[in-house]
């Protein structure tokens, strides 16, 4: 993650921390991330722009979807961390390899669904000098601003 001093200047500035990724095709797409210190989803509305200054749908997550989330976040992160080694086996997001993954992935589905009053965002990206997958999200910062 980025250092405390690099934390403070990027709180500043209005960017949030990304906690989860869902997808990622070119750059984030999908996932969790902070929003004036709350936790919200955002999902990319048209995968074949570019990142930078791709429009978003955002909406707030649920206490109980981002603790769902962290959960099966911290299942993809050990897997991640014995495939950088080889000792893993088969993606968990595959399904049937763990079980609590794939119970995780079917309670979660409908907080993953873009709602009617989701709001449009354009995301400026700033990724960190980290691991890029860690306990506490993704070492990436995102500022929001409204879509016009």
């Amino acid at each position: 993650m980025a250092e405390t001093g690099d934390e403070e200047r990027l709180i500043a500035e209005g960017f949030g921390r990304v906690l989860v990724e869902l997808d990622w095709y070119d750059g984030l797409r999908r996932g969790l991330a902070e929003i004036d210190g709350q936790v919200h989803y955002f999902q990319c509305l048209n995968y074949v722009d570019e990142v930078e200054g791709a429009q978003y749908s955002v909406w707030p997550a649920s206490d109980d979807a981002v603790a769902m989330e962290t959960e099966q976040w911290m299942i993809y992160v050990r897997w991640s961390r014995r495939h950088e080694t080889g000792k893993a086996g088969p993606h968990p997001g595959g399904g049937g390899v763990d079980a609590r993954y794939d119970e995780l992935e079917l309670l979660l589905t409908p907080h993953r669904q873009v709602p009617a009053d989701a709001r449009e965002f354009v995301a400026e990206w700033c990724p960190g000098t980290g691991a890029r997958y860690q306990a506490e999200g993704i070492d990436a910062w995102v500022r929001w601003k409204r879509s016009t």
